[in-house]
C-alpha cells in the first residue's frame, strides 16, 4: 500500500459534515435492495409528479415493443472497486450535488465535451499520460452550479449508506472501498487534481453502483437546485411532443422491471423527464433515442437529478448536436469514425465499402442513444462513466474497439450478415463461455473488464479527431460554397424568370392594348364609311331638291312670261 492509499485509508469525514448529520431524514430517498422489487409498494420515494402521469394511455396499440436487452448489472471480477449483487440490483439511488466551485485550469487545445473533471485515461497505456482537466463551463458561459450546502449534503448521504452498511454487516473489504471513494466525494475535484491515475483506474474498473449516481453528478457538475426547481415548473406545463412520448414509452427498455409497469413509477419519471427537456430545450423538444439515455439516468437517480444530468450531457457534452433537426454534431462524428476505421482497420474499412455499408446504418443507433440500444445495461452503465468522466469523445474508443474484436468474423460477412451480426452478435466475443465462470441461475455474463480494458488500449488521439474534425469542417465548407454558388444561381435565374415573366406579361398588355386600338380603329372607318354614305344620300336628296326647285322656277318663269304676253295683248 503506497503512501497515498495510505492516506485514503485514514479519510474521515470533516467535522463540519459530522455537525449535519442528522437521523436518517433521507432515508426514504435510498433505491430498492436486491430483495426489493420495483412495484410502487417498494420505492418508498413518490414521484415529484404525482398522480398526473395515471391519466394519460398509450394511444397506440399497434406497435411492437423492441426486444432490448435489459439484464442487471453483473458482478465484477475483483477490483479497486468491486461490487456486490445489491449493489448492481435494480436502481441505486443518490441525492448528490455538485461541488465547491474552483477556478477552471487550461485545457487542451483540442476541442473536448469536457465533464467536470475530465481524465484521459484511455489513450496512452500508462500513469504517465493521465491528467485532469477541471472544466466548469455552463451552457451559457456563466460557470459552475453547485453549493457548499450540495457538497455537505452529499457527504452526508455518503456517510448514511456507509452507516447503513456497516450496521447491516454487509460491508467486506474488499466489496466497495469506502475509504477510497469517501475521499473521492468528500473533496471530488481536488481528489482528481492530486490522484488523477487513480481515480481514472477506479473509474475503469467501475464505479460502485451504490455510488455511480453521486459520481456522475460530480464528474458532470449537474448537481442545480435552481435547473430542479425549473424542472418542477415545467411539469405543472403541457407539451405538444406529449402524445409522442407516452406512444415511445413502452419501447424503452420493455423487460427492465423498473419500466415494465405502464403505470409504474418508472414509466412516470421517464415521461416526466422527457416532457420537462422538450419544454426547457424547445431546439430539440423530443428525438426518438433520447428515451434511452434517460432511462439510464433514471436507473441510478431521481428524476429532477436525471433532468439536470441531461441538460448538462446536451449543454456541455455537446450532445444537443445529435438531436437538431440536421443533426450536425452526430454527422461529424459519424465522419470521424470513418476515418479512424480507415486508419486502425484499413482492411476492414475496404470490406465495408465493397459491401456497400456505411456507419450511419449501426453507428448512428450506437451514438444517438449512448449505447444503450440493445446492448447489455452492464456494460452501458461502465461506458457511462468513462463517457462523463472523459467526454463523450470516449465512445470512439468503444466502437472502434467492438470492430476490431469482430473483425475477422465481420470480413467473412455480406451486406445483409454484416447489419444482422451488429444487431444480435456483436458482444459475443465477450461473452462469458465457460460454465464455472458464471453465476448460477444468471442470464448471459460478460467480459465487461476486458471490453473497457480493450478499448483503454486503444489510442485513439485527440490530434487525430481534430484533424478529421478539420477535415469535415473543410468539406462542410466546400459544400456549402458549392451549394452557395448554386443557391446564387438559382436566386439569378429566379430573378431573370420573374423580370421575363413582367416583360412577358407587360407584351401581353401592350398586344391587348393595340388589339383595342385596332378594334376601335376599324369601328371608326366603319363609321365613317356610314357617314360617307348618309352624306351621299344627302347630296343626292339636296341635288334632287335643287332640279325640282329648278323646274319649279322654270315653270313659274314660263307661266310669268305668259301672263305678261297676255297683258300685253289685251293692252294693245
Amino acid at each position: 500500500m503506497n503512501a497515498s492509499q495510505s492516506a485514503l485509508k485514514t479519510f474521515k469525514l470533516p467535522a463540519v459534515v459530522a455537525a449535519h448529520i442528522k437521523p436518517d431524514p433521507l432515508e426514504a430517498l435510498r433505491s430498492p435492495q436486491l430483495n426489493q422489487s420495483f412495484s410502487e409498494k417498494s420505492l418508498a420515494r413518490e414521484s415529484v409528479a404525482g398522480s398526473e402521469f395515471n391519466d394519460i394511455a398509450l394511444d397506440d396499440e399497434s406497435f411492437s415493443p423492441v426486444v432490448l436487452t435489459a439484464r442487471p448489472p453483473p458482478i465484477p471480477e475483483p477490483s479497486h472497486s468491486p461490487e456486490t449483487k445489491e449493489d448492481t440490483a435494480n436502481r441505486p439511488k443518490s441525492v448528490s450535488f455538485a461541488s465547491p466551485s474552483t477556478e477552471s485550469v487550461a485545457t487542451k487545445s483540442h476541442r473536448k465535451t469536457a465533464s467536470t473533471t475530465t481524465i484521459r485515461s484511455f489513450h496512452d497505456g500508462n500513469d504517465d499520460s493521465l491528467f485532469t482537466r477541471l472544466d466548469f463551463r455552463e451552457s451559457n458561459g456563466s460557470g459552475p452550479r453547485g453549493s457548499v450546502d450540495g457538497q455537505l449534503k452529499l457527504q452526508e448521504e455518503f456517510a448514511r449508506l456507509h452507516e447503513k452498511e456497516v450496521q447491516a454487516h454487509t460491508t467486506t473489504e474488499g466489496v466497495i472501498d469506502w475509504d477510497f471513494w469517501g475521499a473521492v466525494i468528500s473533496d471530488y475535484h481536488a481528489f482528481a487534481s492530486e490522484h488523477p491515475s487513480e481515480l481514472a483506474d477506479a473509474i475503469q474498473k467501475g464505479i460502485p453502483a451504490t455510488l455511480r449516481g453521486m459520481m456522475w453528478q460530480h464528474m458532470a457538475a449537474s448537481k442545480d437546485p435552481k435547473l430542479e426547481s425549473t424542472y418542477l415548473r415545467l411539469l405543472k406545463e403541457t407539451s405538444t411532443h406529449e402524445k409522442a412520448i407516452t406512444r415511445d414509452l413502452g419501447r424503452t427498455f420493455p423487460h427492465h422491471d423498473f419500466f415494465t409497469d405502464g403505470q409504474g413509477i418508472g414509466q412516470e419519471n421517464l415521461f416526466n423527464v422527457l416532457k420537462a427537456y422538450s419544454l426547457y430545450d424547445p431546439q430539440v423538444g423530443y428525438c426518438q433515442g433520447l428515451p434511452f439515455i434517460v432511462a439510464i439516468l433514471l436507473l441510478n437517480m431521481p428524476d429532477e437529478e436525471a433532468f439536470s444530468l441531461l441538460v448538462r450531457l446536451m449543454s456541455v457534452y455537446d450532445l444537443q448536436g445529435h438531436f437538431l433537426p440536421e443533426m450536425p454534431k452526430l454527422q461529424l462524428r459519424l465522419f470521424q469514425f470513418d476515418r479512424l476505421i480507415e486508419e486502425l482497420l484499413p482492411v476492414l474499412h475496404v470490406h465495408f465499402l465493397r459491401q456497400g455499408v456505411k456507419s450511419s446504418m449501426f453507428c448512428s443507433q450506437w451514438f444517438l442513444t449512448l449505447f444503450s440500444y440493445r446492448f447489455p445495461l452492464e456494460i452501458v452503465f461502465r461506458i457511462y462513466d468513462n463517457c462523463l468522466a472523459n467526454g463523450i469523445e470516449a465512445i470512439f474508443g468503444f466502437s472502434v474497439t467492438l470492430l476490431k474484436k469482430n473483425e475477422e468474423a465481420l470480413l467473412a460477412l455480406k451486406f445483409d450478415e454484416i447489419l444482422a451480426f451488429m444487431n444480435t452478435k456483436l458482444f459475443d466475443c465477450y461473452l462469458i463461455q465457460h460454465p464455472e465462470d458464471r453465476i448460477e441461475g444468471s442470464g448471459a455474463k460478460y467480459r465487461v473488464d476486458e471490453f473497457i480494458q480493450d478499448a483503454a488500449a486503444l489510442r485513439i488521439t485527440p490530434f487525430m479527431l481534430d484533424c478529421h474534425r478539420h477535415e469535415y469542417e473543410d468539406l462542410v465548407r466546400e459544400t456549402n460554397k458549392h451549394a452557395l454558388q448554386i443557391d446564387e444561381l438559382r436566386s439569378s435565374n429566379r430573378m431573370l424568370s420573374n423580370q421575363l415573366k413582367t416583360m412577358e406579361n407587360s407584351l401581353a398588355q401592350l398586344n391587348q392594348e393595340h388589339v383595342e386600338i385596332l378594334n376601335e380603329l376599324v369601328k371608326q372607318r366603319l363609321r365613317n364609311e356610314e357617314i360617307e354614305e348618309e352624306l351621299v344620300r344627302y347630296k343626292l336628296l339636296y341635288a334632287e331638291a335643287m332640279h325640282q326647285q329648278e323646274g319649279a322656277n322654270q315653270s313659274n318663269r314660263i307661266s310669268l312670261a305668259q301672263m305678261m304676253q297676255s297683258l300685253k295683248r289685251g293692252s294693245s
